[in-house]
């Protein structure tokens, strides 16, 4: 569920929505897998201009972990990771329109099946 507040002003609006339309997919096509979504953004109380959204499978313990920074609105950086513990420094980068609802599905799928 993603946390209450204004996403029209934020570089990760693309994001947001294409995870909206996957999640809703990967729900009617798996029963096994229900993504628990989240955007973060306490850590800009830290000067961090960053968001980070977190697609979680509780199930399985696996996260799919989105960081979109202002200064590059055009790239985000991702990682595969687990819940319980820290991420790691290796992010790879993509660019945030290739973030399309097929390619979080298909990650969703892969990472969480």
């Amino acid at each position: 569920m993603l946390e209450e507040y204004d996403l029209e002003d934020m570089p990760i609006k693309h994001v947001c929505d294409a995870i909206e339309v996957a999640h809703a997919k990967i729900q009617k096509d798996f029963d096994h897998i229900n993504p628990v979504v989240g955007v973060i953004n306490r850590m800009r109380n830290f000067g961090i201009p960053t968001d980070l959204i977190t697609i979680d499978c509780l199930k399985s313990g696996k996260r799919i972990l989105i960081a979109c920074h202002d200064d590059q609105p055009e790239i985000a950086n991702y990682q595969f990771c687990l819940r319980d513990e820290d991420p790691s420094d290796d992010f790879e980068n993509i660019a945030v329109e290739s973030l399309t609802a097929q390619k979080l599905y298909d990650w969703m799928k892969e990472t969480f099946s």
